[in-house]
């Protein structure tokens, strides 16, 4: 199975996320990241859904997907046909003999640190999945805390 990255346009309303997540519920379908946010126009929401399936049940997917109602727009990207972006904020245990090593692992991939506490670093880092999972397995031999992760994103390349 391959992941699959579906941005579907909707309308902005109460209970339009519970439709969708029924959807893939009731047919049994995982998701493997789900980001829902405002587009341009108020009215309209942009649901970035990622999923591993084979062609067959991503066909199924789709067409699922264009019969509800609120659905104004379903669209599948290739990996060559967007820009996919995640956040992720990462606890790190980080006692004082660690904490230089840390740092130097974070400004090595240019993430950011976004909170010193008295045991722990938390840092920030943005990118593709590939950059996202790269830092955590840096980062794990110090210990992690708390992991949280945003989902993807992604939005169309412009035609060349």
């Amino acid at each position: 199975m391959k992941k699959h990255t579906i941005s579907v346009l909707v309308e902005n309303k109460f209970g339009v996320l519970a439709r969708i997540a029924g959807l893939f519920s009731a047919r049994g379908f995982n998701i493997d990241s789900l980001a829902v946010g405002e587009t341009e126009d108020p009215t309209i929401s942009r649901m970035t859904i990622v999923l591993s399936a084979d062609d067959r049940i991503l066909q199924q997917v789709k067409k699922q997907l264009n019969k509800l109602i609120d659905v104004i727009r379903v669209i599948e990207f290739t990996k060559q046909e967007c820009i996919n972006r995640e956040i992720m904020l990462i606890k790190v245990s980080a006692p004082e003999k660690k904490r230089q090593e840390i740092l130097k692992i974070v400004n090595s991939v240019d993430a950011e640190v976004v909170d010193v506490g008295e045991d722990t670093i938390t840092v920030q880092e943005t990118g593709d999945e590939s950059k996202i999972h790269a830092l955590l397995e840096l980062l794990r031999p110090y210990g992690i805390k708390e992991i949280v992760r945003s989902g993807t994103i992604a939005i169309g390349k412009e035609g060349k």
